[in-house]
């Protein structure tokens, strides 16, 4: 849609079951690229359900790093979300609950366990 704006927010997060190896930071090696298809499905399909998800456009990832024991992988991606007068405003915190709501408490994502302590939405 031209003329369309968008607004981004940084959706973080470790998995605990995700062992990080050194080809998940080369973008374009074959375990980046389909861990990442597996991510943008989980995020993807989890923000659609949220209060933003009339609104939102969609989640890239931006890359994994270690985490704190070898078991364990950090998320990075940017997501998108339309942006006009008839959207509510980004409320990251709002966001944040629901997606604790939604995660389990933040254990839960797809076939991933979450560290509990890992989510940070910033908008």
């Amino acid at each position: 849609n031209p003329g369309a704006v968008t607004e981004h927010f940084t959706l973080n997060f470790t998995t605990t079951n995700l062992m990080f190896t050194t080809d998940l930071q080369t973008p374009n090696s074959r375990k980046f690229r389909s861990t990442e298809k597996v991510m943008k499905h989980y995020t993807d399909s989890l923000l659609q359900k949220s209060s933003i998800g009339p609104h939102f456009t969609g989640c890239q990832v931006t890359g994994f790093r270690p985490g704190k024991n070898r078991d364990s992988t950090g998320v990075d991606t940017l997501c998108s979300y339309g942006k006009g007068s008839q959207v509510p405003k980004f409320n990251r915190a709002e966001l944040y609950q629901e997606l604790k709501r939604m995660t389990s408490g933040i254990t839960k994502l797809g076939i991933y366990t979450l560290d509990n302590k890992s989510l940070y939405v910033n908008g």
